[in-house]
């Protein structure tokens, strides 16, 4: 895979890809342990939104904590593709917003459980890359 300085992709490039993208992995610890939970997400802004529950690990150990957020996609075949990430300081949003629609993506967004909640990560890092011999400019 060529990954040249040249692949590099600026900010509005990966918020492009990030907005058409559907699941992404939220990077944490757990003890001392990096682990990555697939969540499905939406875009809103700058900041990255999913839902889970509340009383759940993710939520734990996400709420306050610096965490990452990776999307790619790879076509395995042509061993060409994209990946995006980001980093930023988790939240959950407090319990009064949390029956709130995020957008018109909130129907893809994880949960369904009652005591779901949603969590917030600021992109205050980003950075991505193109690979392959041919990259696809369509993402």
């Amino acid at each position: 895979m060529d990954l040249a300085p040249g692949n590099e992709l600026d900010r509005s490039e990966c918020l492009r890809l990030l907005a058409g993208a559907v699941i992404g992995r939220v990077v944490n610890t757990e003890n001392a342990l990096p682990v990555a939970h697939p969540v499905t997400f939406a875009l809103t802004g700058e900041e990255i939104v999913f839902r889970t529950a509340a009383d759940g690990r993710l939520a734990a150990a996400a709420t306050g904590a610096v965490v990452a957020f990776q999307v790619d996609d790879i076509d395995a075949e042509r061993c060409t593709g994209w990946s995006v990430l980001g980093i930023g300081q988790a939240y959950q949003l407090t319990d009064v917003l949390c029956g709130t629609p995020l957008t018109n993506q909130d129907a893809r967004a994880n949960g369904g459980a009652t005591t779901a909640c949603l969590i917030r990560i600021p992109l205050s890092r980003l950075t991505g890359r193109r690979f392959g011999a041919t990259p696809r400019k369509d993402g």
